[in-house]
């Protein structure tokens, strides 16, 4: 998942001008990753190396290729950087019949049109009775920073963490996508048959778009958690789904964009002012 460069480093905080040294780095590996269904190629996504499996696994169900655990008949590791699933004829029939691109930054793209971008989940998260403690979930972000070990040695990937309503790590993937990094949580997920995930917490180390509330809701996740901003269209979705959107969880403070009643302590109904 890393690899070391030389730099040359500059420091300017010197009373006697800048430093110049030459060091060794640590990088985050970038590489892609060939996803295919029954040989076909369906995807190429920009990844960090490791949890390939789950990677794909989670892939395909958050894209709606795969609805539930027994449509995955196998799933092989077939040389570097491809992934080969079988799975049943009726999750076969959902494959995009074009190959399409996705980066480590978007997993939007290659979408044909503004309506394959929305994908229905088989899971009702609305009912989810999951109740979670203002303090269990400022703590979540620090709890995440401390189990992300590539981070700590690169500073350069996302990590998406799994928790229990109390607090409890579940599940903590990296990767140098944010989308990524939630996939292979998924794909764990479907791997341990653990969907849907109710009664979890769902945290993230950037911003909450609209394709991780996807992503969430198609795993039956009820709540998800960011250290920084949701789109406008990622409040909608989670206000249409039923799930809890919390951003901006930082140190004690955090905003509640949809379902605080799920939060102790929260009013069922924001505030207006």
């Amino acid at each position: 998942m890393t690899e070391r460069r030389r730099v040359v480093h500059v420091d300017g905080s010197s009373v006697d001008g800048n430093r110049v040294v030459e060091r060794p780095d640590t990088l985050a590996v970038e590489e892609p990753l060939e996803i295919r269904v029954a040989g076909r190629s369906v995807s190429v996504t920009m990844r960090t190396p490791g949890h390939d499996l789950d990677l794909a696994l989670g892939f395909l169900l958050t894209e709606g290729v795969v609805t539930k655990p027994d449509e995955i008949v196998e799933a092989i590791a077939c040389g570097d950087n491809v992934v080969d699933v079988a799975t049943t004829d009726a999750a076969a029939a959902r494959v995009v019949e074009r190959r399409f691109y996705t980066s480590s930054s978007c997993g939007l793209c290659g979408k044909e049109s503004v309506d394959a971008v929305r994908t229905r989940s088989p899971y009702d998260v609305s009912t989810d009775g999951v109740v979670v403690a203002p303090a269990v979930l400022t703590a979540l972000p620090h709890r995440l920073r401390e189990a992300q070990r590539v981070f700590e040695r690169t500073g350069g990937l996302h990590a998406a963490g799994l928790f229990t309503a109390a607090g409890e790590l579940l599940c903590l993937r990296e990767d140098v996508g944010r989308h990524n990094a939630v996939d292979k949580i998924v794909g764990w997920a479907l791997q341990q048959d653990r969907l849907p995930l109710t009664g979890c917490v769902l945290q993230v180390s950037g911003r909450a778009s609209f394709e991780l509330v996807q992503k969430a809701t198609l795993a039956g996740v009820p709540m998800l958690a960011a250290v920084s901003a949701p789109s406008s269209l990622a409040v909608a979705l989670a206000e249409e789904t039923g799930m809890t959107l919390v951003g901006f969880l930082r140190g004690e403070s955090f905003n509640v964009y949809t379902r605080p009643d799920r939060i102790t302590s929260c009013p069922s109904c924001p505030e207006r002012r």
